[in-house]
């Protein structure tokens, strides 16, 4: 995430992160009234401390002993239970907050590739989600919400007397010294430590991707080298920032007793001049100490809080850069054309057009196929048709209506799409074919997979459509994998069906049911558009349309088209027996 653009203007107070915090202010106000009853109850032991030595131990009275010793344990016992709900609340404000933006963020990272391209690691908003959640439901408020009560534990010390407060005052003036050295020196090397994280991890995720190939052209210890290169650099960046903040933290820790043992030199001190009590040298040291333990602690939880503020700013500026969908007005099915205006169409987040000046209408019931040679911008025509790549200029049009005045939900249902790289995800196979709508529709995914030629397939599963597909699809072959995802394609029979490459791992009989699946579509009245390389993929179709270094060449009739291309001078380079190397092809 850390390669994501930075929005030209961001405003944190009105981000949604902050709208869903300040869904819970009634929570922090609790939390504020609690920490200020805690903070008030912490003075117990200074002044039980006090009253014991000022006024129990002159007066040797027992019963004033067991009185204030039974206060005490009823104070103590009240401040156990107010801690224990503050606690309470705060996990609750971290679980809130994810409920409240977890789906959000789950439909970002979705968005984020088809806006920036495959830039930053999808998996980082959840887990930033997941430390900031932490951070607030962990002790790090609890130091924060402490520290303005520093001021009136100083104000005590005052008090009882001057020098006492002089004492704790420069204590805590020399922790907030450190506290803010601590910001100070963490802020870079801790940043850097993030960014060795995302790339170590993306590498990783790679490796995974690609074990296969790295391990059939002998790149495994020359990748592995890579890995603990940036393993390396992100472990000393963290050891420096945790080396910053636990010098600091001792500092402050050796600090922290040395103060309260001047405050009972200083009470002493004024106990031998005859200018205080006993009483005060204890209750001083007690309350001294007492202020400055927010500041300590925050000191301590510093690497928590820093990390949860990156996290934070990450997680603004995802949703900055994706911002919220509104619901457009609900249309009707559409039903009879699929127009293209001149479109054209870039990758995300890069500025070069790959696929330009296509215009063609089909009417319900036409099949087009799409030929030309790799790169010449077949996928990109395919993406753009089905909306998950956005035209820069032109448009796409379904009954007159462009793709953006559907919601990306609504409009799903009218569209079918087999992407040249299959995918199937965890889950039965009937899970997959139904778009994981729960529960799935038992006739329809039946309806879908005959309709794909593969429930004959499916039932020789071993658990026939309860057979889990693993990870990726990895418990079934790419030609079953392929053949499962027209079905999914299919399902409930989409208006209009893009198929990029769907016979690129099948054998003759897959063939054969393809070509019966585009017919099918054309003969109940929707739209196929077949992305090519092979022959056997077009002969279901009615038309033709050739594109070559980005651009519409040619568009008609099937054979008409493949006349021309047949008589042309040079072979038809679309129709070559060779599988497509992806991309925006």
């Amino acid at each position: 995430m850390s390669q994501l653009p930075r929005p030209l203007r961001q405003s944190p107070a009105s981000s949604e992160l902050a709208a869903a915090l300040l869904a819970c202010r009634r929570a922090f106000l609790a939390i504020a009234l609690f920490s200020g009853m805690s903070n008030i109850l912490m003075l117990t032991g200074a002044l039980f401390m006090l009253e014991i030595y000022d006024r129990v131990l002159p007066s040797r009275s027992v019963p004033t002993l067991v009185a204030l010793l039974l206060l005490v344990a009823g104070l103590y016992a009240a401040q156990g239970a107010i801690d224990a709900v503050r606690s309470r609340i705060l996990v609750r404000i971290g679980t809130s907050l994810d409920e409240a933006m977890s789906m959000r963020l789950y439909d970002a990272v979705v968005r984020l590739p088809l806006k920036v391209g495959g830039k930053g690691n999808g998996a980082q908003p959840i887990r930033d989600l997941d430390t900031v959640r932490g951070f607030l439901s962990g002790i790090g408020p609890v130091a924060l919400f402490d520290l303005p009560w520093m001021p009136v534990y100083i104000a005590v010390c005052f008090l009882f007397h001057t020098y006492i407060g002089l004492t704790a005052l420069a204590g805590a003036i020399i922790l907030i010294t450190i506290t803010i050295v601590t910001e100070v020196r963490t802020r870079q090397p801790t940043r850097i430590a993030t960014q060795f994280a995302a790339a170590r991890n993306a590498l990783m995720e790679a490796s995974r991707r690609n074990a296969e190939a790295i391990t059939a052209m002998g790149m495994v210890g020359r990748i592995a080298q890579r890995w603990s290169d940036l393993n390396r650099s992100y472990v000393a960046s963290g050891g420096h920032a945790s080396d910053v903040v636990g010098g600091l933290g001792a500092m402050s820790k050796i600090l922290r007793l040395l103060l309260q043992s001047c405050l009972l030199a200083v009470g002493a001190w004024l106990v031998i001049k005859q200018q205080s009590t006993p009483g005060i040298i204890i209750a001083g040291s007690i309350l001294g100490a007492r202020a400055l333990a927010p500041v300590d602690l925050a000191i301590a939880n510093w690497r928590g809080f820093v990390g949860a503020r990156q996290s934070w700013q990450r997680l603004s500026r995802l949703l900055e850069v994706v911002p919220a969908r509104t619901e457009p007005m609900p249309l009707q099915a559409p039903g009879k054309t699929l127009t293209v205006q001149t479109a054209a169409v870039a990758p995300p987040g890069e500025q070069k057009i790959v696929c330009q000046d296509v215009n063609f209408t089909l009417a319900a019931g036409a099949a087009l196929g799409v030929i030309g040679p790799t790169a010449s911008g077949k996928s990109s025509l395919a993406r753009m048709l089905v909306g998950v790549w956005t035209p820069v200029r032109g448009t796409i049009r379904l009954d007159g209506a462009s793709l953006d005045q559907w919601s990306p939900e609504a409009l799903g249902r009218h569209i079918g799409y087999l992407p040249q790289d299959v995918e199937l995800f965890p889950g039965n196979v009937a899970q997959n074919i139904a778009r994981f709508e729960d529960p799935p529709n038992a006739q329809a995914v039946l309806a879908a997979a005959q309709a794909a030629g593969v429930h004959d397939l499916i039932v020789n599963l071993p658990a026939g459509y309860e057979t889990n597909v693993g990870e990726h699809g990895s418990a079934l072959s790419a030609g079953q994998a392929q053949r499962i995802a027209l079905a999914r394609a299919l399902y409930r029979d989409p208006f209009l069906v893009v198929l990029d490459e769907p016979n690129s791992n099948l054998d003759a009989e897959g063939d054969e049911a393809l070509t019966r699946s585009i017919l099918g579509i054309r003969r109940r009245g929707a739209i196929a558009v077949v992305i090519a390389h092979r022959p056997s993929a077009i002969a279901g179709v009615d038309y033709i349309l050739v594109m070559g270094k980005g651009r519409q060449q040619q568009f008609g009739p099937k054979e008409e088209i493949l006349n021309r291309v047949t008589h042309a001078s040079a072979p038809p380079r679309a129709l070559k027996v060779v599988p497509d190397q992806g991309g925006t092809g």
